[in-house]
């Protein structure tokens, strides 16, 4: 973990070249959660993270986070942080955009999230799903929300057509780590008015023991995003291998809500699917419903209750489970 850590401060240090006593502002933001599900699981967290800009138009971004539940094989409350009950490093990174003519470039260098497909914390955490995607879980063979990358991003074009592509060594801090090696992630994103459509590479080591998972994990993927008046649709659809003569092929689709008139409430919808093709009884097949709601009860805090009904072929203790989330945010700025 040392090691880890001081890379990432090597990379991250190398680009935030600029001093401290150039800084613009630093945003420092403490969430706290709490949970409950009628799987009889409970769950707390919390998330310390720091942002901000530097002079010469660098910005940074570290987060931490510790989070615990009372049972470990379940993916309740998995939607963007691992339950490990240890305090973990969850991005260190910095970042600087150039404008050369009419293009961008921006480059990122520490720990970050893999970028592939829809994968920041804030798509995840804090839209009102209180679990991953199946196809995004520890576990089920495919992608994790957990997987992170020490190395570099780059990403260039302009601003409505963009080509990203990360190189680096796997950071993962979920249930699952992927083996040591270097990984590549390439991923293109253009919008068209309202409507985002990304595809998305990624040819990486398996997270499985070497000793029965050979060769190495690719999966391709597309995402397509819609925003309008108050409403998101969104979604992505796999396909790929978590390692040699498997194949692992999934997708879901979400629907969120926030119109005036609903006041405080944003109404979320997801359904999912997820089939690992193996040889049996290890092959899965996941069918999985979601509905709920995320209340503002007040500007630091709020409410999510999601019910959700699934397949049998899922390791989850019952089909149809509630779940219940409360989340208390404090944060802070300093301008320099």
């Amino acid at each position: 973990m040392a090691l880890k850590l001081w890379t990432t401060v090597v990379c991250a240090t190398a680009l935030l070249h600029a001093s401290v006593a150039s800084s613009q502002s630093t945003v420092v933001e403490v969430t706290q959660t709490v949970g409950a599900s009628t799987e009889d699981i409970a769950a707390v967290a919390t998330q310390i993270r720091a942002f901000g800009e530097l002079g010469a138009g660098v910005r940074f971004m570290g987060e931490g986070a510790w989070g615990a539940r009372s049972a470990g094989e379940t993916d309740a409350f998995g939607a963007a942080y691992p339950y490990t009950n240890r305090l973990q490093v969850i991005e260190a990174y910095g970042e600087r955009t150039f404008q050369p003519g009419r293009f961008l470039v921006g480059v990122r260098a520490g720990r970050y999230r893999t970028p592939f497909g829809i994968s920041s914390a804030s798509d995840h955490a804090y839209t009102g799903f209180l679990r991953a995607p199946l196809i995004r879980y520890d576990g089920y063979f495919a992608l994790t929300n957990n997987s992170l990358e020490h190395g570099v991003d780059v990403i260039v074009g302009v601003p409505r057509l963009t080509l990203e592509v990360s190189t680096g060594v796997p950071g993962d801090v979920g249930e699952e780590s992927r083996r040591p090696g270097l990984d590549t992630v390439v991923r293109g994103q253009g919008a068209v008015g309202p409507v985002i459509v990304g595809l998305s590479y990624s040819n990486t080591k398996p997270y499985q023991p070497e000793y029965f998972a050979f060769g190495r994990a690719v999966f391709t993927g597309i995402d397509v995003r819609y925003m309008h008046g108050g409403v998101e649709a969104r979604g992505e659809w796999i396909t790929g291998r978590p390692f040699d003569g498997t194949t692992t092929t999934g997708g879901y689709a979400d629907l969120i809500v926030h119109r005036p008139l609903m006041g405080p409430v944003t109404a979320v919808m997801r359904i999912e699917h997820l089939v690992y093709e193996a040889e049996e009884p290890f092959e899965l097949y996941g069918l999985r419903y979601t509905f709920g709601a995320r209340v503002r009860v007040f500007r630091q805090f709020t409410a999510v209750i999601n019910v959700i009904h699934q397949t049998e072929d899922l390791p989850q203790r019952r089909p149809t489970s509630v779940d219940v989330g409360l989340t208390y945010s404090l944060r802070s700025r300093q301008t320099r």
